[in-house]
């Protein structure tokens, strides 16, 4: 399964998602992210966080996270809503609130966390991911998730 094709995608589960990303060269998923499919694969990964969440960590988290994806096509950058309250999680396309955190990466690095093949602390210390907002939120996201290991 090293044939990274977003036609195939909704038939992966987390575990290989994870895999495919991992296994997968740097060039290959910008080049896809790059192109015409880039939303079915944003759509996704975005449909899939409610069901990845984990209410039982959550408490009384009640935030609202903005996910910016540069590298569009245009040159623009993709923005989805993760909103968190009262025990659940819902994703919005386009955003409808104002954002306690926002998040800004690339294709290439987003893939990577959320398929937890890479170390969002270390991707903030380099620069590759910028956090605005509520850092100590940005910091317990990936606690939030079930994020499959490759």
């Amino acid at each position: 399964m090293t044939d990274f094709d977003p036609a195939n995608f909704a038939n992966y589960g987390p575990k290989e998602f994870a895999q495919l990303v991992k296994s997968t060269p740097d060039s290959k998923i910008a080049e896809v992210m790059s192109s015409d499919v880039r939303g079915k694969v944003l759509g996704e990964v975005f449909s899939r966080m409610p069901s990845m969440f984990r209410a039982d960590r959550a408490g009384s988290t009640n935030a609202v996270i903005h996910w910016n994806i540069t590298g569009r096509p245009d040159g623009g950058t993709d923005t989805y809503e993760v909103v968190i309250a009262d025990g659940t999680c819902v994703v919005n396309d386009p955003p409808q609130h104002d954002p306690k955190l926002s998040l800004t990466m690339g294709p290439v690095e987003f893939l990577k966390i959320v398929s937890g093949g890479a170390n969002p602390v270390m991707m903030f210390m380099t620069g590759k991911l910028k956090a605005k907002g509520d850092l100590g939120l940005a910091a317990n996201i990936a606690n939030l998730f079930n994020i499959p290991k490759a």
